[in-house]
């Protein structure tokens, strides 16, 4: 990432902390206050990526939902299906089995 790049995104963050919208104009401000040299162009195309973005909200739920989801969704047919849980408990057995025969092979990553 150029220098450039990263200081559109800081007066981008500075701007969405403050409760200020984006534009183009705004993040020149603060880049030419702060005496950071650009490329013209950046300023502009980071305001039009963010103008639909609520930058705050994009923040604060960076990893929530995206990975949990499928995990919560999974385990409640496997609950829901009674009988058959049993059969994924004797296919984890039998894998910890054959992890546990590789162990035995007589040497090690590290040795």
């Amino acid at each position: 990432m150029s220098t450039s790049e990263l200081a559109c995104v800081y007066a981008s963050l500075i701007l969405a902390d403050d409760d200020v919208a984006i534009t183009s104009e705004k993040i020149t401000t603060i880049l030419k206050a702060a005496g950071v040299e650009f490329e013209p162009y950046w300023p502009g195309l980071f305001a039009k990526a963010l103008e639909s973005c609520d930058l705050k909200n994009l923040i604060t739920n960076v990893g929530s939902g995206v990975g949990a989801a499928p995990a919560a969704g999974g385990a409640a047919p496997a609950a829901a299906a009674g009988g058959a849980a049993d059969a994924p408990k004797e296919e984890a057995k039998k894998e910890e089995s054959e992890e546990e025969e590789d162990d035995d092979m007589g040497f090690g990553l590290f040795d």
